[in-house]
């Protein structure tokens, strides 16, 4: 077979603009497997089949032109083990479909078209509307696998989300790992099951009506198992990186297969798996200036699929969120982890790094709320400059709101969790004012019924590589010994250990015992509410408006036949709200109390009564939320 001839039997990849390109990797053809790789720096690629120390057969691959080698084995078929060999060396695919035993063991051939999907008409929801919850494979359950997970769904579903966000899954080196150590990004870890049991994952969340997003890595790959670099030095760039190491070539020399490989990547989910969306990690960490950012060609290739695309960026940048036709990036969707760091500052009154930047005050919740950023150009202590850029006129389901997250919990010495450190009134409140807020709310795994199990950092890295990870984070921490004293430091696990993962498996027989269950309860409420009512899902700005008034934060929802009025106070004693003119209800209208966070059936004293006192005063027993609507 010709190298023409082989390579027209390869379906090409679709980008955002229509454009095709020809994939990297192993496919199934009907002419046999056909093997191709982009090796810029090497004479001669061949590929050696078997996964013994001799291979079965060898085969050398032709060279493209453009540093691509390309080949079909006509014996080949799925399940066949195989190796890039590289002068002297055995390297795994860099887009391998699975490793089964690991990133320095040899990739398997795998034909995505033999699953046999039952949601076959599911397409894609539209973005607005998602209620998140972003969830770790390894510690969601006690297997900590994609099979296991799938008994958990009906769970999700009877809770109110309805998408579901993986912490990455690509290949990384170990059996234990948060996922942002990925090295092997087409492949879902072994670790996890085989790709077909994750497609069975997404079959199953389909099933319930659930959306799922994958969390990807496009600005670093992990430490060990990195097999670009050892291809050609072209996949990196090699005058920047990151805080986690060498950045992706995306605008340099040799860019444009880099880029087509990330694309190939990004589309993969799609096409052969049926994500819904991606989410793209640390946005500000990803160099790129070519006139298209590659976030951008990304977020087209998903759209032209139906999909939609939510990023991380601490820079507050509205251009992310903005559609290219207005000279944006075209995201659907943002992290607002402003939201979180007022309400935590509020909640705990630690103001270490990055929190030192915000004080916690209604006027901030206020802010937040109205913008969906606190920091749209003010200075920034932090940096010492200017952060962000204006947002309020952005849809507000743009903004991902969270009170935990993976970030927020992990990167804490003990990895405990919000509940834990603040009152239980306090935690009932701000998951309230989280559920029923105009943004995305997401949650994160356990957060629902208060869960025991802590979630810190953990990996399983080898030898000196594992230590230094060991000491860098006693470091980090040591330096925020104000916060962070001996005795805290001296019970941190330790990341590299087996037990520190283990502790981290959540206990699902914890969501029917007493302080647990009442917890589950209230979020169930909420987000039920959230899905009868499509006010608290309204694109429209002008529907709902935000007031601090005084000590409490209240969000007014405009309706025509009945308004909605959501207090939230964390002040102590009872929160008092004099006959305001925002807090009132129209002529002839009363309040009426739909939902309090304090009620007896989530485990709190008692809801005081929505009005009462001299001049038709409110009162919200605080810490609290409460939630009213007009009769």
């Amino acid at each position: 077979m010709s190298t023409t001839e082989l390579l027209l039997s390869l379906k090409p990849v679709t980008d955002g603009s229509g454009d095709e390109f020809l994939p990297v990797g192993a496919h199934v053809t009907e002419a046999g497997v056909v093997y191709r790789v982009w090796a810029p720096d090497h004479e001669q690629v061949s590929v050696a089949i078997g996964d013994g120390p001799e291979p079965s057969r060898q085969l050398a691959l032709a060279p493209e032109g453009d540093g691509t080698f390309s080949g079909v084995d006509p014996e080949g078929r799925a399940g066949d083990r195989y190796w890039f060999v590289i002068g002297n060396q055995r390297v795994p695919d860099p887009a391998s479909r699975f490793q089964p035993l690991g990133v320095e063991a040899p990739s398997e051939v795998i034909d995505p078209r033999v699953y046999n999907w039952i949601t076959r008409g599911w397409r894609p929801p539209a973005f607005r509307g998602r209620v998140i919850y972003e969830l770790h494979v390894g510690t969601f359950t006690a297997e900590g696998t994609f099979a296991a997970a799938i008994d958990r769904l009906d769970a999700l579903a009877e809770l109110g989300v309805n998408a579901i966000e993986l912490m990455p899954v690509a290949e990384f080196a170990g059996t234990r790992n948060w996922g942002y150590d990925g090295v092997l990004l087409f492949a879902p870890s072994h670790t996890y099951g085989h790709p077909d049991e994750l497609r069975a994952f997404v079959d199953a969340a389909h099933a319930r009506g659930l959306a799922v997003i994958l969390d990807v890595v496009y600005n670093h790959l992990g430490p060990v198992g990195n097999v670009l670099p050892r291809l050609g030095r072209g996949y990196m760039h090699h005058e920047r990186a990151n805080d986690w190491g060498q950045s992706l070539n995306f605008d340099g020399p040799d860019a444009e297969p880099v880029r087509r490989f990330f694309l190939q990547n990004a589309c993969q989910w799609l096409d052969e798996f049926r994500i819904d969306g991606l989410r793209l990690d640390a946005l500000h960490a990803i160099h790129d200036h070519s006139p298209s950012h590659i976030v951008a060609e990304i977020a087209a290739a998903v759209h032209v699929r139906g999909g939609f695309v939510i990023g991380e960026d601490e820079r507050n940048d509205a251009a992310a969120i903005t559609p290219r036709t207005d000279g944006g990036w075209g995201l659907d969707a943002v992290w607002s982890d402003d939201f979180h760091h007022t309400i935590r500052v509020a909640l705990t009154r630690q103001q270490e790094a990055h929190f030192g930047s915000y004080s916690g005050t209604p006027e901030e919740w206020a802010t937040t709320l109205r913008d969906g950023w606190l920091y749209s150009g003010q200075h920034y202590r932090q940096w010492n400059a200017p952060r962000g850029t204006p947002a309020a006129h952005v849809p507000p389901e743009r903004f991902v709101f969270c009170i935990s997250n993976h970030d927020q919990v992990g990167n804490r010495p003990l990895g405990e969790r919000l509940h834990q450190v603040i009152s239980p009134e306090a935690y009932r409140a701000v998951s309230m004012l989280l559920c029923l807020g105009p943004y995305t709310p997401m949650l994160f795994m356990g957060q629902e019924w208060a869960a025991r199990a802590p979630f810190p950092y953990f990996t399983d890295q080898p030898g000196e590589i594992g230590a230094t990870i060991r000491a860098g984070r006693l470091k980090e921490f040591r330096e925020r010994k104000a916060v962070y004293p001996d005795d805290v430091l001296a019970r941190m696990p330790d990341p590299q250990a087996e037990a520190t993962f283990r502790g981290a498996k959540l206990d699902w027989g914890e969501r029917k015992a007493p302080g647990h269950r009442e917890t589950l309860r209230l979020y169930r409420a909420c987000l039920r509410l959230r899905a009868e009512h499509l006010v608290f899902q309204s694109a429209d700005r002008d529907l709902w408006r935000v007031e601090q008034l005084g000590d409490v934060l209240a969000i007014r929802w405009g309706d025509p036949e009945q308004d909605w009025l959501l207090l939230f106070a964390l002040t102590t004693p009872d929160a008092r709200i004099v006959d305001d003119a925002f807090a009132r209800p129209r002529a002839g209208r009363r309040w009426r109390l739909v939902l309090a966070s304090n009620e007896t059936r989530f485990g709190g004293a008692g809801a005081q009564e929505a009005t009462g006192g001299e001049n038709g005063e409110l009162v919200l027993g605080s810490p609290g939320a409460m939630l009213l609507r007009e009769t």
